[in-house]
């Protein structure tokens, strides 16, 4: 990059975008990053106060911004991920895909704090949809030297930063425990929030039983789904500590690992999560899931739809913002709530 006269800028390519500004009337560049100049622009450069130009001069020790910008795509991209253009040394990076996004963090900070350039992405573990801008990458200076962004690529290694699992089609069955539901003594509302919850993703309700408090019926009625196909099953109620709660008992009883029962997240601390031999995921919802616009179901449902798996450490993690604060306008997931 060399500084010379815009009069003499004749034939030179512009290292940087150009941008006009009259005021109530147009603000928008006029000269692209990698314009060539001619005669007839000198002008008009001369007009918006451009008595002096930066220019790209090609170094074999520096990159341009663009170029170096590309480096940090690549490091990010991943499958399912596809690039913005490149403009001003900014290069986004798009999902292609719905998925469950994930992030190295450990590796995103290295990178970072290399200095001269940038990474910023969305949180991860969290859902995303075809075409939600996943990172931002930038250089900082017009020009970044190619020993930096050799460390760069090191720092970073050959693993891609970024990650998009795709969501998976599950065949899911619905437990709806509690004697009163059985008996009709009061109007099942926890199946519809399931379903309305489970319609966001592709998934085929194959059924929902209505079992009373009994943990061997509660038992025999997973194992029924289990047998017809399911890929996921879902218990609704019975998750506390009372005498009638049999759930997770009834779990246990099917021979599926307990991963944990209770989660630091509220509302959601009596949730149960297990995996039977085969690894088909088996979740116990408390009755908070029924009555609260966004629970520990929220955070988990995701994870299982992409077969991330739900191990007791990555549950014992939401603690660290897993307290919901219940607004009244909820923006869930641009929140607070679960990072």
């Amino acid at each position: 990059m060399r500084f010379i006269k815009t009069t003499e800028a004749e034939g030179h390519v512009i290292c940087h975008d150009i941008v006009q500004i009259i005021k109530g009337v147009n603000k928008d560049t006029i000269f692209r990053k990698g314009h060539v100049v001619c005669k007839e622009d000198i002008p008009v450069l001369l007009s918006v106060g451009k008595d002096n130009l930066y220019v790209w001069e090609k170094d074999d020790t520096m990159y341009h911004e663009d170029e170096a910008a590309q480096i940090l795509y690549d490091m990010c991209k991943n499958d399912f991920m596809k690039p913005s253009e490149v403009k001003e040394g900014k290069i986004d990076v798009i999902a292609d895909a719905d998925g469950y996004f994930k992030v190295d963090i450990g590796r995103l900070l290295e990178v970072n704090s290399l200095g001269e350039m940038m990474i910023a992405t969305r949180h991860s573990g969290f859902p995303v949809k075809k075409g939600d801008k996943l990172a931002g990458t930038r250089i900082i200076p017009l020009i970044i030297e190619k020993v930096k962004m050799e460390k760069a690529k090191r720092t970073a290694g050959t693993k891609p930063l970024l990650e998009i699992k795709p969501f998976l089609h599950k065949k899911v069955g619905i437990i709806t425990t509690g004697n009163e539901v059985l008996y009709g003594r009061i109007k099942d509302t926890f199946g519809p929030v399931i379903r309305e919850k489970l319609a966001e993703y592709d998934v085929d309700v194959i059924g929902q039983r209505i079992i009373g408090d009994n943990p061997r019926d509660i038992s025999d009625g997973i194992n029924e789904f289990l047998s017809e196909g399911a890929n996921m099953v879902i218990c609704t109620g019975g998750m506390s500590v009372d005498p009638d709660d049999t759930t997770p008992t009834a779990i246990k009883d099917t021979g599926a690992k307990i991963i944990s029962y209770g989660a630091p997240v509220l509302p959601g601390a009596m949730f149960l999560m297990a995996y039977t031999k085969e690894n088909i995921p088996i979740m116990g919802l408390p009755g908070c899931v029924m009555y609260s616009k966004r629970t520990i179901f929220d955070l988990v449902l995701p994870r299982v739809m992409s077969d991330e798996p739900v191990t007791k450490e990555w549950l014992s993690s939401l603690g660290h913002g897993g307290l919901c604060l219940a607004c009244e306008i909820c923006l869930f997931p641009n929140c607070g709530f679960g990072k």
